[in-house]
């Protein structure tokens, strides 16, 4: 009898096991639920327009993103065009500065970056850095920069340090990039810190990357989202002038902007709902720019369905030097189906393309961290600069246009064409697609 106890005890257990690692696998591989977006309406107008006064409220009803006016926004290209202007603000902070990295590595850029903020320390300026514990990991380990800092009066601080006892949160990471300086200038975009962000983004090894700057009511949001991210790894929570001043949310610009917060859920994310009413309210164009391009069966649906109804759509994406072949493969997989129903899919040839934009009827933009893959949608924290502004939008199609020259349109009877090697990798990181 005792031994039919053991027995049974082991079967249990193996059971239990077995529980737990369906569970773990369901959890690490979750998508997005969202496959349809069913017009019901007197008028039979669907999602109304980007050009609509209701669409913003739409958005914002199934995102919280809120878009105000009152914004002056300033797009970045590369490393040239971000840095200097980031310096230049950094050396004139008065009363605070808050820094959020998901991304860093000892270099050129992390150095010049600790020279600006411990001056501002030792300035008496709150000066607050915050790295995400994983993709900061090559800097975090470098002991003597980060002593250099917190001697200098920094306060450094990291988010979701993976330990065993808090795996649950070890595959939701932090991917956003913050910088704001006296709560009234705001940067974000898909920068950090390693030296390949610094160049012209034509040349290899200098990559090309979007980021933007901003001031007015936006910045608000931006440092309320680094306020919410700086309590959950320290728990203090920051309030008040020096952070919040209350001539922030004057207008400071014409441009109506807001910042899009995303945050996993278990369920529909802000992030998903998001892209797909962007991509339902296109009429005329559709310019995306993202280098992890894997859509998923219903973002493909919508990107179709799109391109059918006559919108130009098309996309620009990594091709031969991402930094991540798994990832490049796994959006290869999915180029015949889109090339075949119209969709313009191109590769940016010059060096690793890391730029995240999208911008809709050359009206409504958005310029962040967001990728277009399951781990941006499902499982990351994300931050984008979210526009409403004519100008705007005619600057990011330009620019998108203009990177079309660097690139290689990918053309349907040629792609088809490819060897079977390049069929049989991309068939097996598409099996990894939910992990990407």
């Amino acid at each position: 009898m005792s031994r039919l106890f053991k027995i049974g005890g082991l079967l249990l257990a193996l059971v239990a096991v077995a529980l737990l690692a369906l569970v773990g696998w369901q959890t690490v591989t979750r998508g997005t639920p969202v496959g349809e977006i069913r017009l019901q309406s007197d008028r039979n107008s669907g999602v109304p327009p980007v050009t609509d006064s209701l669409f913003a409220h739409v958005i914002e009803m199934f995102s919280s993103l809120h878009v105000e006016g009152g914004n002056a926004v300033q797009i970045l290209e590369n490393g040239d065009g971000t840095y200097p202007p980031l310096w230049r603000d950094l050396a004139t902070a008065q009363r605070t500065i808050t820094v959020q990295m998901y991304f860093s590595q000892p270099g050129a850029l992390a150095d010049s970056m600790a020279k600006y903020l411990i001056d501002r320390a030792r300035n008496k300026v709150r000066v607050l850095l915050l790295f995400d514990a994983f993709g900061s990991g090559p800097l975090l380990e470098d002991e003597a920069y980060v002593r250099r800092l917190r001697e200098a009066g920094v306060e450094v601080a990291q988010l979701r340090p993976v330990h065993w006892y808090s795996l649950n949160k070890a595959n939701n990471r932090s991917h956003v990039r913050v910088v704001t300086v006296d709560g009234r200038v705001g940067y974000t975009g898909g920068f950090g810190l390693a030296d390949y962000w610094l160049g012209d983004g034509r040349r290899d090894g200098q990559w090309r990357e979007t980021n933007v700057r901003f001031e007015g009511p936006a910045v608000m949001q931006l440092q309320a989202m680094f306020a919410a991210a700086w309590a959950e790894a320290t728990h203090e929570l920051l309030v008040g002038d020096a952070f919040f001043p209350r001539d922030g949310f004057a207008p400071d610009g014409g441009v109506a902007a807001g910042i899009l917060h995303a945050l996993p859920t278990t369920g529909s994310t802000p992030a998903e709902r998001f892209m797909a009413l962007s991509i339902v309210s296109a009429k005329k164009t559709l310019y995306i720019s993202n280098s992890y391009f894997v859509p998923d069966d219903d973002f493909r649906r919508f990107l179709i369905a799109a391109a059918r109804r006559g919108v130009d759509v098309r996309v620009l994406t990594a091709g031969e030097k991402t930094d991540v072949k798994t990832t490049t493969y796994a959006g290869r997989a999915r180029y015949e189906e889109l090339l075949a129903e119209g969709v313009r899919i191109y590769e940016y040839e010059p060096t690793m393309m890391h730029a995240k934009t999208m911008v809709v009827d050359g009206l409504w933009g958005t310029i962040g961290s967001l990728n277009f893959d399951n781990r941006s949608l499902a499982f990351n924290n994300e931050s984008n600069l979210v526009t409403l502004d004519s100008t705007v939008g005619a600057a990011m199609d330009r620019m998108f246009l203009e990177d079309l020259h660097f690139s290689k349109e990918q053309r349907l009877a040629e792609f088809r064409q490819r060897p079977w090697k390049q069929k049989a990798l991309e068939a097996g990181a598409n099996l990894l697609s939910r992990l990407l």
